[in-house]
């Protein structure tokens, strides 16, 4: 169905197209769970990075994203001290449905994947470079500069 505004009618295919990517690289057969972990990543990454950051990162994604990635962002408490994979994974898994049948850690590098290839590398570098050395080990390789 289409709005008639063909900007809108983009980012809404663009949404789209970032689901069938998280659902692929998870392996999911519908898109629904390719929500849950993309949401539950972006929030977990969105407060894991100092305000500033975090905005930066935002930017980058397309307009439907963003709205997903900003979505009941407060500033208060930011950014949040998650050093290691299982307290930061902890995070995705709280926000991630009740038996949700992946594990945070397989979510994580998943979503992380896909934002690797859908943006540009620098900026996704800079992001990384933010994070404790620990949460790097999430990001693809090709996607880390250490």
């Amino acid at each position: 169905m289409a709005s008639g505004h063909p900007s809108f009618d983009h980012t809404i295919q663009e949404g789209n197209m970032w689901l069938k990517a998280v659902a692929e690289r998870l392996h999911f057969e519908g898109r629904r769970h390719a929500y849950s972990a993309l949401r539950a990543t972006l929030h977990a990454m969105r407060d894991r990075l100092a305000p500033e950051d975090a905005v930066h990162l935002g930017a980058q994604f397309p307009m439907v994203i963003r709205g997903l990635y900003f979505e009941g962002w407060r500033l208060a408490g930011k950014p949040t001290d998650e050093h290691s994979i299982d307290e930061f994974c902890e995070r995705i898994a709280r926000e991630l449905p009740p038996q949700f049948g992946m594990d945070a850690k397989t979510v994580a590098t998943g979503v992380f994947d896909v934002i690797f290839k859908e943006l540009d590398p620098g900026a996704v570098a800079k992001v990384i470079d933010q994070l404790p050395v620990p949460l790097r080990s999430l990001w693809p390789q090709g996607a880390r500069r250490d």
